[in-house]
């Protein structure tokens, strides 16, 4: 909770949402000075005295997927950092042009825990978390700027940071060790450490000049460090109970608030006390139901924030000179000679125009063991009620007896309660594993219906193990999902190591519209509801592909015109006589064994082939072997694949694959033509297809001989088939590198278009997307605001990679091609499902 100024303030909960709040309230101080151009006759402003609620919601934004920790106002007060259980820091600015979205700053490796800058106009934040690591953000883009690692020498176990304060020139941090360090943000080096906390600090105060620092822990105690003296100071025993809030707006911390563990508000004034804190006063203000983890105050109120979802408005109190105290706190105050030098008025004292209220003497806490104020004799009264006195009492030891009830707070009960919403606390899964109970902070219990993502049934307020046994049935259904409430919403989480591991017969669906199923047809639970949570992302999926196809088969028909077109029609015919085909000497002709001479394979081959003053025996078709040439054998099978007659290629479309150059001289030059496309889609090129990434290899099979006549497969080259590359155009499998993410799906999904094309040329291609279809994954229809949520398991927990709604799926779709995992990208597209996966009832 952060008050950005006298009108507005902001929250966060364990729901992972901001909150941005109106206030609506006059907090003009009693010392202003009057307006002399106001209306005399015009009524008042409206204020908080009234008890009536003013604070109105503003906005929010959904920054985090966990629990919010900690949030601070940095840069002027236009950006808020918070800080969550998702390991991730973000930035919210709502007076932006792109006001709804947050932007992540950082990340760590566990829950943060706290924030901390040195003031509402830095740039920059400090963050502490479980990972026992402190560190400094930009908060202008330029990402981590320092981070410390927290504890000795040897590694801590507990050496997490629960607290965090930050000046320009100190760092200041604590946690379950008992320990404060002081850290120097430049450098990062450690300045000292104090030792003295017997118990986990929870919150930490540094005053503007950076000598002094007030801690508060869990040992119920609040300590005053001096830093230039290098030890303890004070130790403040005014709670009874761990301390895990502490708030000053005074840059001496002269006046400062603490909570406690059992919900008590207390305000502590030191004015004037010339350093001896036991001289101070600190009164008990408010008595909250439960824990408070958060105070804060401003003007004449305080906020506080519980485990619930309200936040409470209470009225301060003024502590000044002029406080109405009983007589004997008031002679003890005037004993005091700083006193004097307070401001002090003749008149009642009166706030917004009211008399001011007394102070009980039950109100008034003894500050320290070490405080002779208020004494025991003082508090006769409280022998009424059994009270032993607090002359004896240790800021360690936690009362159970009558002096707690002696604590009598000055208010009872808030100005003001802003509500939250009934957040879930307690959940309970049917034996079907489709249905689910939960209880929320109301008392009321509500049947779910998982694969629906709605509420189906309330029960109103009753105990949950009550209505179980009414809903719950007598099946059996493997584990698929597990549910999770601790956001205080239902959050249903899929794994693929056991997400398809349950079924239920089809006949036993309830559907709106009847579907044909085969006889003990079953359907997959995961599968079903996979496919309509991300079924708009399905159809965006298929456009994408039938406009890749399109372009692509184009292309290919462009191409291969192309070079159809680049062919040569005519080469010039070698010099000198030749009288007969046994007469010719060429090394690069070979020589057929008799028969018909063969008609040429396309105009290029027709022209290019040297003339003969008889006709040539035709080339068995069984493969006979032909005559050897030293020139022609001695030829390695890569430069044999640029022959002519080994690459013509029969069917009328010609493959681009397979139109060869002019010369073998210029095929040894390799420029980029078809075939050198060929060779980088097969493996040839050492470079990545796709990139640098995250990438597993995969297998393709392809047909011995794509794009050859028929005339390559002779006998007599044997060494083409058995002394090939690795990855040749004719090797069984050719290993491709696609990304390890849902976009390899995809990816896997064009190099099968590319083989294709290869396969049979000229032909239109046909999508390979297959999406399961209805008779196999029924309709389904979640709400379109239903979250849907990416992440990734991490050494301490579990973080976000992708953020959305069931209709935001599609747009979202080039994100979600890059982080979501490569197994739902083959669910979805090509209903395949993990091999690790066993299906079962």
């Amino acid at each position: 909770m952060r008050i950005t100024d006298l009108q507005c303030s902001y929250s966060g909960g364990r729901d992972g949402v901001i909150c941005s709040w109106n206030l609506n309230l006059d907090l003009k101080s009693v010392e202003d000075p009057e307006d002399p151009f106001a209306d005399p006759e015009e009524p008042p402003p409206k204020t908080s005295s009234s008890g009536r609620s003013s604070t109105t919601f503003q906005s929010q934004t959904q920054a985090h997927t966990h629990w919010v920790n900690d949030i601070v106002l940095a840069q002027n007060k236009t950006a808020l950092v918070s800080a969550s259980s998702d390991l991730t820091v973000r930035v919210w600015r709502p007076f932006s042009y792109d006001a709804e979205g947050t932007q992540t700053v950082g990340q760590h490796a566990d829950y943060v825990k706290c924030l901390a800058t040195p003031d509402s106009q830095a740039d920059w934040v400090a963050s502490g978390g479980l990972d026992r690591k402190i560190c400094l953000w930009d908060l202008n883009g330029a990402g981590k700027k320092l981070e410390i690692e927290v504890g000795d020498e040897e590694r801590s176990e507990k050496g997490s940071v629960y607290a965090l304060s930050a000046s320009r020139s100190m760092l200041a941090s604590g946690g379950p060790e008992s320990i404060v360090r002081l850290w120097d943000p430049r450098s990062g080096n450690r300045i000292t450490k104090f030792v003295g906390h017997t118990d986990n600090v929870r919150d930490i105060l540094i005053n503007e000049s950076g000598d002094t620092i007030m801690t508060a822990s869990s040992d119920q105690t609040v300590k005053v460090w001096s830093v230039t003296a290098g030890r303890c100071m004070h130790t403040l025993t005014m709670h009874n109970d761990s301390v895990w809030s502490l708030y000053s707006d005074d840059p001496h911390l002269c006046i400062f608030y603490s909570s406690d563990r059992s919900g008590l508000v207390v305000k502590t004034d030191v004015r004037g006390t010339l350093g001896e804190m036991d001289d101070g006063l600190s009164i008990a203000v408010a008595q909250e139901h439960e824990s408070i983890n958060k105070v804060i105050a401003c003007a004449e109120h305080i906020w506080t924030a519980t485990s619930s979802s309200s936040i409470n408005r209470w009225a301060d109190i003024d502590t000044g000179a002029d406080i109405q105290l009983p007589d004997a706190f008031r002679n003890h105050r005037a004993s005091i000679s700083s006193v004097a030098s307070r401001r002090s008025q003749a008149s009642t004292p009166t706030t917004n125009g009211q008399a001011k209220k007394d102070i009980p003497a039950r109100s008034i806490l003894r500050i320290s063991n070490t405080a002779t104020f208020p004494a025991a004799a003082v508090r006769d009264f409280d022998t009424v009620t059994g009270y032993t006195g607090v002359n004896g009492r240790k800021g360690s030891e936690v009362f159970t007896g009558p002096e707690m009830d002696s604590i009598l707070p000055v208010h009872a009960l808030p100005e003001e309660t802003i509500e939250g919403q009934h957040g879930l606390v307690k959940h309970k899964l049917m034996n079907d594993r489709r249905r689910v109970l939960t209880l929320d902070t109301a008392g009321d219990v509500l049947l779910w219906d998982l694969l629906k993502c709605i509420p189906v049934r309330s029960f109103g307020k009753r105990h949950l193990e009550d209505v179980e046994p009414e809903v719950n049935t007598m099946e059996a259904i493997a584990p698929w999902c597990s549910i999770d409430t601790r956001t205080g919403r239902l959050a249903v989480v899929l794994e693929e190591y056991n997400c398809f591991d349950a079924e239920m017969y089809a006949d036993e669906i309830e559907l709106e519209e009847a579907i044909e199923f085969r006889e003990d047809q079953r359907v997959n639970l995961g599968k079903w509801i996979l496919r309509h949570i991300f079924s708009k992302l399905i159809d965006e999926m298929i456009k994408r592909d039938e406009v890749y196809r399109k372009e692509l088969f184009e292309t290919h028909v462009k191409n291969v015109t192309s070079n159809l077109a680049k062919t040569p029609l005519s080469i010039e015919m070698p010099s000198g006589p030749i009288t007969s085909w046994e007469a010719g000497s060429g090394a690069n002709t070979p020589k057929a064994n008799g028969g018909q001479f063969p008609t040429p394979a396309g105009l290029a081959i027709g022209v290019a082939t040297p003339g003969i003053s008889g006709t040539l025996p035709g080339v068995p078709e069984d493969g006979a072997p032909l005559d050897k040439r030293t020139s022609h054998v001695s030829r390695s099978s890569a430069d044999r694949s640029g022959d002519y007659f080994a690459n013509a290629s029969i069917v009328s479309v010609p493959d681009p694959s397979a139109v060869p150059p002019t010369t073998t001289a210029t095929e040894e030059k390799s420029p980029k033509t078809p075939s050198d496309a060929d060779k980088a889609a097969n493996g040839r090129e050492t470079g990545s297809l796709f990139g640098k990434g995250k990438k597993f290899k995969m297998g393709m099979s392809f047909k011995k001989g794509m794009g050859r006549s028929v005339s390559t497969a002779s006998p007599e080259k044997p060494a083409a088939v058995e002394e090939k590359e690795e990855g040749s155009e004719t090797s069984d499998v050719t290993e491709k590198e696609v990304d390890d993410s849902f976009l390899g799906i995809v990816q896997r999904i064009r190099i099968e278009y590319d083989r294709e094309l290869l396969e049979n040329p000229g032909e239109a291609l046909e999508s390979f997307i297959t999406p399961s279809l209805p008779n196999e994954t029924p309709v389904l229809k979640p709400p379109p605001g239903t979250t849907v949520i990416i992440q990734e398991e991490t050494s301490g927990g579990s973080a976000d990679l992708y953020r959305g709604t069931v209709d935001t799926v599609g747009e979202d779709a080039d994100s979600i091609e890059e982080r979501a995992p490569m197994w739902l990208g083959d669910l979805l597209l090509r209903v395949s499902c993990p091999e690790s996966a066993t299906l079962g009832m």
